[in-house]
């Protein structure tokens, strides 16, 4: 079987998830080689998504590291069989794999929730927002490329509207206040925010400054829902970088750091309100 050049974030996310199962077990990889019938090289490769593990093999993985969770177990056997290649694949090699990675997380996703403390979320923000987010990034985007990330934002948006995911949006005020662009860029911004507040599965909450124990971290959250909790997924930007996290214990750190935020956020109703009080602030500012 061929090597993987660049194997999808899909392909390696099932590696791994067959690395932590071994690991689990407190198998070595010679030892599992060795149930399998395979060389200590393959375990490694299909460890890394390098190579593909058909779902018979997988469940005799399973097996070999007396895996009796059967949910998590079926849910890898359809990611083992996946071959349909997605639609963010016709970017590869043109936006930076992250813009990929996040895309096919998305599709794959049964829920999605972020916290956004500096920017609108991507999947609400207006095509003028969006582009104007990406020329404001440093260092200083090409025509070409702020056209491109665009199109393909807004892109993810159509695909997460017309799919029926559910999606939570928690939004801290900074984020309603900060300006990019022009101010018709953040109007229109937040008439779209009122808008996709009323789309069925969407839910906006606002976290204002005088939040009493604000418990939220600096960085941006999105945090999307798997088949089973095991396979769940968070990505955590700061100013500089962009993480992904999938193990147990940053998994529960994340889902603890949402429900905290969600117990101060304002309700979506009080999140309309507020919203729209502070379009009528910024409406009077540049009369």
């Amino acid at each position: 079987m061929p090597l993987r050049r660049d194997p999808t974030l899909r392909q390696r996310r099932l590696g791994a998830e067959l690395r932590r199962m071994r690991e689990q077990a407190g198998m070595g990889g010679s030892q599992l080689a060795r149930t399998l019938g395979l060389n200590p090289t393959q375990v490694t490769q299909m460890e890394a998504g390098k190579i593909g593990v058909s779902a018979e093999r997988l469940r005799t993985v399973a097996t070999a590291c007396k895996c009796a969770n059967e949910p998590l177990i079926d849910a890898l056997a359809v990611m083992a069989t996946e071959r349909e290649k997605g639609w963010w694949e016709e970017y590869r090699g043109v936006l930076p794999a992250d813009f990929l990675d996040v895309a096919e997380i998305e599709g794959h996703a049964t829920g999605i929730t972020v916290f956004n403390m500096t920017f609108i979320p991507g999947l609400l923000q207006t095509s003028s927002y969006t582009a104007s987010v990406f020329t404001k990034g440093f260092p200083p985007l090409p025509q070409q490329d702020v056209d491109q990330r665009t199109t393909f934002r807004l892109r993810r948006q159509q695909l997460i509207r017309s799919g029926g995911t559910p999606f939570v949006a928690f939004i801290h005020e900074a984020a309603l206040r900060i300006q990019y662009g022009q101010y018709g860029v953040l109007h229109e911004q937040l008439g779209g925010l009122l808008e996709d507040s009323e789309l069925p599965g969407f839910s906006i909450r606002i976290v204002p400054f005088d939040t009493e124990d604000f418990p939220g971290p600096s960085e941006n959250l999105f945090y999307a829902e798997g088949p089973v909790p095991e396979l769940d997924t968070v990505q955590a930007d700061s100013s500089l970088s962009s993480h992904l996290f999938d193990s147990p214990a940053h998994l529960a750190s994340y889902r603890e750091i949402l429900a905290r935020i969600e117990s101060v956020a304002l309700s979506e109703y009080q999140s309309r309100d507020f919203i729209r009080s502070i379009m009528k602030e910024a409406k009077v500012k540049h009369e």
